[in-house]
């Protein structure tokens, strides 16, 4: 029987949370165990409170594990927090918002900061982005009403060792510095989603346009897009975007933003289902790409043998050095297919090229470079 993959919460519910025990604390005092907090959704999820305790001034900070479920991320086992005051009804800050502005959200230590434009969030903000923030102050404010409270609300949400966590990130490219990102489209994670690689392709794609930058480079990982970073040593940092598997949503994405030109920069493995229009390209997949190849490699080469080589070869990456060494020219039309299953997702006219990589990091095919040819064009 399939074991059934267990949910999680995001960050940004995790703060919400840390939110809600300390205004109980401070209002109730006493320490909450656990806190019903409202999902983005409309749907209730119970967190266990992990730490809570209100000091003499009567401000409370309490903290929450972040639970990522069974798709674990960084950010799995984090501990969130929140310090907590109530402030006085006159405070020089509230006195110039509105009444349901009256919980002021800032971010403490660990907590990013942004400082580059198209991201949710403006430059000097901290990283807590809409979804979050709207959690933050329902939770508040299930509190304050509860016990009938005038006063404004400031919340302070940190995350231990948030800048360590940071590192492992891609948040320095998109201009969040000092810490981890605060995010949540719906408040809870769910296995194999793909939500919170979705929105870092997003967001990186915003900075990119806001940059005013044009032609993008959409890499698959951290290794190719360092290879890429040194072929095109001219672009800036922002012009690199790690797409992961998601081939079709990034060249969409992109499109729809407006940007001109965009090129794949891969390895083989990821090039040969790109070529075949795969839309998310994960491994899953490794045994028809290989018979893919093994067409292909017989359509180009008219020779079964050689053919059937690739078709058994152990990973796309045997099969990059069988080709290499015996019918370079496959690489071409694999890189050329790219092209062309690329174009097929796009939703506005824009120029796409290809770059495939060996593994040591050379360009064994660029599109810009080919002269055209006929693909799979050979002597009867």
């Amino acid at each position: 029987m399939e074991k059934k993959l267990r949910t999680g919460f995001t960050t940004g519910t995790a703060a919400a949370a840390a939110t809600k025990g300390a205004l109980i604390m401070i209002l109730e005092n006493k320490a909450p165990s656990r806190v019903l907090i409202k999902l983005l959704t409309g749907e209730m999820i119970d967190i266990a409170v992990h730490t809570c305790v209100l000091d003499r001034r009567g401000e409370a900070t309490c903290t929450v594990i972040k639970d990522a479920g069974d798709d674990p991320d960084v950010t799995h086992k984090a501990e969130i927090g929140a310090s907590v005051k109530l402030l006085d009804a006159d405070s020089a800050f509230f006195a110039k918002h509105r009444q349901q502005d009256m919980v002021r959200i800032t971010g403490g230590q660990g907590v990013g900061r942004v400082t580059k434009p198209g991201l949710e969030v403006p430059p000097g903000e901290p990283a807590i982005n809409p979804g979050p923030r709207k959690m933050i102050i329902q939770a508040a404010n299930d509190i304050v009403e509860k016990h009938n409270i005038k006063r404004p609300v400031h919340v302070e949400v940190f995350v231990t060792a948030g800048e360590k966590l940071a590192e492992k990130t891609l948040n320095a490219r998109l201009g969040i510095l000092g810490g981890i990102s605060i995010l949540g489209t719906t408040g809870v994670v769910r296995p194999m989603s793909h939500d919170a690689f979705i929105a870092t392709i997003e967001s990186a794609l915003s900075v990119a346009r806001a940059c005013g930058l044009e032609h993008v480079i959409f890499t698959t990982g951290r290794r190719s897009e360092r290879f890429a970073q040194a072929y095109w040593s001219q672009l800036p940092e922002e012009a690199f975007i790690q797409i992961g598997d998601f081939f079709k949503m990034s060249l969409e994405s992109a499109s729809k933003k407006g940007f001109k030109h965009l090129t794949l920069a891969v390895f083989f493995g990821k090039a040969t289902k790109m070529a075949q229009g795969i839309p998310h390209t994960h491994a899953a997949k490794a045994r028809l790409t290989m018979n893919k190849l093994h067409a292909w490699s017989l359509e180009l080469t008219r020779d079964e043998k050689f053919a059937k080589r690739i078709q058994t070869a152990n990973t796309a990456r045997h099969a990059f050095d069988i080709i290499v060494e015996n019918h370079p020219e496959i690489i071409g039309l694999v890189g050329r297919k790219i092209v062309r299953a690329a174009e097929a997702f796009v939703t506005k006219a824009v120029a796409i090229d290809s770059v495939i990589f060996n593994y040591n990091g050379d360009a064994v095919f660029d599109s810009t470079k080919q002269t055209p040819q006929s693909e799979g064009k050979t002597s009867p």
